[in-house]
């Protein structure tokens, strides 16, 4: 007669196992954009990570899952596979990306706010502290990205954006810039938000309301929040421009290699 495996052992083979099925499916990412599943993370999140925390209460392979106000209105964190220090928020709910029209409904969920929570397990993976302007949240245009499923990269910001936000806060205002600034040959508009930490702050309603050809085009645009010292956030929108290969891939904009964990003075 075979004896009965133990359920703790039984379950650890379980979670071996989800996580070994993420990793085989979020390895399709590492393919190039048109033949990567576009589906991909809606599979993990959605067939792995959420029962997994509902079943087992164990997040994997998402590093957080947090439904406690609904599957609607939840959102999961998951650990990309570039890079040490990237991490991507992600809703429990089915939101294809920027354009979604849930984003900019009446009491939509504001994604924002627990991914700038989220850079914590950027500086935990970074292995020391990092100030606010180093992180940047970012989210690709329809055209400038692989998924569709929303997804909010969270990371660190390269070293020369942070030093051109630095030295050029007059660029910065409460409303959108008319004229924009360009960043290795791509138009951003800027703007200054004071908020500390982007609650009831929701970056998809300053784009929509702030430019007024954003609402009807919003798929068509890629936001990149960068934090700034000593509170606050820069906001920087690009804009697709495919005479000029723009396809507004505002991730050009961070640095998954993260050097300002490495040049930036301890306790700065």
């Amino acid at each position: 007669m075979h004896n009965a495996v133990p359920p703790a052992r039984r379950l650890g083979r379980r979670m071996a196992l989800c996580a070994v099925w993420a990793l085989a499916a979020w390895a399709v990412l590492a393919t190039p954009a048109g033949a990567a599943d576009p589906d991909t993370l809606w599979k993990i999140v959605n067939g792995q990570c959420v029962p997994n925390q509902k079943r087992h209460h164990n997040p994997e392979p998402c590093t957080e899952v947090d439904i406690g106000a609904g599957i609607a209105r939840g959102h999961v964190v998951l650990k990309d596979i570039r890079g040490e220090t990237q991490y991507l928020l992600i809703p429990t709910a089915r939101v294809t990306g920027i354009e979604s029209p849930a984003l900019l409904a009446p009491g939509a969920p504001n994604y924002w706010a627990p991914a700038w929570k989220a850079r914590r397990h950027v500086i935990a993976r970074a292995r020391r502290p990092l100030p606010r302007d180093a992180i940047a949240l970012v989210i690709n245009s329809q055209r400038g990205r692989s998924q569709n499923q929303l997804h909010i990269h969270v990371d660190c910001v390269r070293p020369d954006v942070r030093d051109y936000l630095l030295q050029h806060p007059g660029h910065l205002s409460s409303r959108w810039s008319v004229s924009p600034v360009h960043l290795d040959g791509h138009a951003y508009r800027l703007l200054r938000i004071g908020s500390v930490d982007l609650r009831g702050v929701d970056p998809f309603l300053l784009l929509a309301r702030g430019i007024p050809e954003a609402r009807a085009e919003m798929g068509d645009w890629s936001l990149v929040v960068v934090g700034l010292e000593p509170r606050g956030f820069a906001v920087l929108a690009g804009h697709v421009d495919a005479a000029n290969g723009d396809r507004a891939s505002g991730e050009e904009l961070m640095d998954h290699g993260c050097a300002l964990a490495q040049s930036l003075p301890r306790g700065k």
